[in-house]
């Protein structure tokens, strides 16, 4: 017996998937000097060996074809006190990178300062997907800040939240 298929109201996807906590990163490339940047909720980890991680930008977006350009891009895993940065880099038409410390990775990727940690990627692969991309990327540097304290920066229902007490 197969269940009758519905159309699904937008509203009520986005609601379903608000209940799914995740953490929140900021996906970084450079292109002729120009730092380039968006925050990104939609990583995972594809593959151990090859190291592989992905993420999902929408297809419309102003930051990724520069991101193609260049074929490689960092991933910043912010910390729960980088509220600030995913708001900033959430944001469209404006200078993103206003006031935002960073360093470049070995790629030549823009780091952000006091990110939990770091992926360095190359492109590896892109699929369409609907109104969105997914990117495939293989992880070529990685750093593991030392945040035994630390906690990710987390977005669940639509707002952003810690980890309770261990």
């Amino acid at each position: 017996m197969s269940i009758p298929s519905v159309a699904i109201e937008p509203s009520r996807f986005r609601e379903a998937l608000g209940h799914y906590a995740s953490g929140i990163t900021v996906i970084t490339s450079q292109v002729d000097g120009e730092p380039i940047g968006f925050t990104c909720q939609s990583f995972y980890s594809v593959s151990m060996s090859p190291p592989l991680v992905s993420f999902s930008v929408m297809a419309n977006s102003a930051s990724y074809p520069k991101i193609r350009r260049a074929g490689r891009f960092a991933v910043n895993i912010l910390s729960g006190e980088q509220a600030g940065i995913s708001n900033q880099f959430a944001r469209r038409g404006t200078d993103k990178w206003h006031g935002i410390a960073w360093q470049t990775s070995p790629l030549g990727n823009p780091i952000i300062g006091g990110s939990l940690h770091w992926l360095d990627c190359e492109i590896y692969a892109e699929h369409v997907a609907g109104d969105h991309l997914i990117v495939v990327g293989e992880v070529k540097a990685l750093n593991l800040q030392d945040a035994v304290a630390t906690q990710p920066l987390l977005y669940f229902k639509g707002q952003y939240c810690s980890l309770g007490a261990a």
